[in-house]
């Protein structure tokens, strides 16, 4: 005897939806009481499952550890970092020091002899253009030397006959530095091609 159809066929659900549970599989209940140690307990023995707990608890610590090594080293770079910084400022405002200490000297002896303050802000600016040569930044100002526009800065073009083409006639601005540790170019003037 033919079985009778219950109705028509549902539509199959969506690809990746969840089914509701059949009638003919168990469904979860709560869990089972343990069951008696088993021989391996007796002998001593580990069952895999307790060897791969001990091997994934012992990798996770070192896994924890290498994080805060990593994060340790990370402060200590930090702090090792501002701590060099802070030397560098201090190492080149103490080179600076002797710059203000010589202003403020001919400051007070500006009343006595006006002539020398011209001679004391020579000697000045020539100290301030040593420390900074100390300090890795040399001066440029040199006149007839080819047109370099990674050292030269034009802010205007002349006509000089007695000058080659694309030469540094004049330096009205000295630059500070080289290459890639400058601090800025040359502000000059260059001859005109004819």
């Amino acid at each position: 005897m033919p079985i009778p159809s219950r109705g028509p066929e549902p539509d199959p659900p969506p690809e990746g939806a969840v089914l509701p549970p059949r009638g003919d599989l168990t469904q979860p209940g709560p869990p089972a009481e343990q069951a008696e140690p088993g021989p391996d307990a007796a002998t001593g023995t580990a069952a895999p499952d307790d060897e791969y707990a001990a091997a994934l608890r012992e990798a996770e610590d070192r896994w924890r550890r290498a994080l805060a090594d990593l994060d340790n080293l990370r402060k200590r770079h930090a702090r090792e970092l501002t701590g060099q910084a802070a030397a560098e400022r201090a190492r080149t405002a103490a080179a600076f020091l002797p710059v203000i200490d010589n202003l403020e000297l001919a400051l007070s002896h500006a009343a006595a002899d006006p002539g020398a303050i011209v001679e004391g802000v020579r000697a000045v600016r020539d100290q301030v253009v040593n420390v900074l040569e100390r300090l890795g930044y040399p001066r440029h100002a040199e006149t007839g030397v080819p047109f370099d526009p990674a050292r030269h800065e034009v802010v205007g073009v002349v006509q000089e006959p007695d000058a080659d083409p694309n030469t540094v006639v004049q330096v009205l601005r000295p630059g500070y530095g080289e290459a890639e540790r400058q601090l800025r170019p040359a502000a000059v003037t260059v001859a005109k091609r004819e």
